[in-house]
């Protein structure tokens, strides 16, 4: 008998462990200035998630108003943009957190939940952008890639720095995604 309640006890524990959520958010980060840890899984499960690298110094960094508009527009249907600072091409963010937060704020009024400071290269990638890249078959090759995550927490696909949050193609393809959330509730 006690034997069989050892069991159960292993089995209903590993149950609560899993988070019946997917192995690609299944990681732990820590919010801009290390305010907290939190793990993506219990934070954004069934949301659709757009991943970003970011920098404030970037020919790019305009694109953190795309991505606030984008968030505002779509936030209330389900989509969350995680921005993570990267400092890894070109030293184009070489702030502290805190200036990275203020920059943020100040410049471009950003809402959406930002990260600490992640490596996002292969050399020395964070463990949720080594997901995202063997997901995907590639690792950021410049700052602002996005990374699109649909709300059952798999890859759906990943766009280049180059290509603007609102483009008609990204739009559409975060809409479909969206109507899968409204599926699901």
């Amino acid at each position: 008998m006690r034997t069989i309640l050892l069991i159960m006890a292993f089995f209903t524990s590993a149950q609560l462990h899993a988070k019946n959520c997917s192995t690609l958010l299944d990681v732990d980060v820590q919010t801009l200035n290390k305010d907290r840890t939190l793990n993506l899984c219990d934070e954004y499960k069934g949301k659709v998630l757009l991943v970003v690298n970011t920098a404030s110094k970037c020919a790019y960094t305009n694109q953190y108003d795309s991505l606030e508009k984008l968030y505002k527009k779509y936030q209330d249907k389900g989509l969350v943009i995680l921005g993570f600072p990267s400092n890894d091409f070109g030293n184009q963010e070489p702030g502290t957190e805190e200036e990275i937060k203020d920059f943020c704020s100040v410049t471009y009024g950003v809402k959406f939940p930002m990260f600490s400071k992640t490596s996002v290269t292969q050399r020395n990638a964070d463990p949720f952008y080594k997901k995202l890249a063997e997901a995907s078959g590639s690792f950021p090759k410049w700052n602002f890639h996005k990374y699109l995550i649909g709300s059952n927490g798999l890859l759906v696909t990943s766009y280049p720095s180059s290509l603007d949050p609102l483009n008609n193609s990204v739009v559409e393809t975060i809409e479909v995604e969206l109507k899968k959330v409204s599926f699901n509730q």
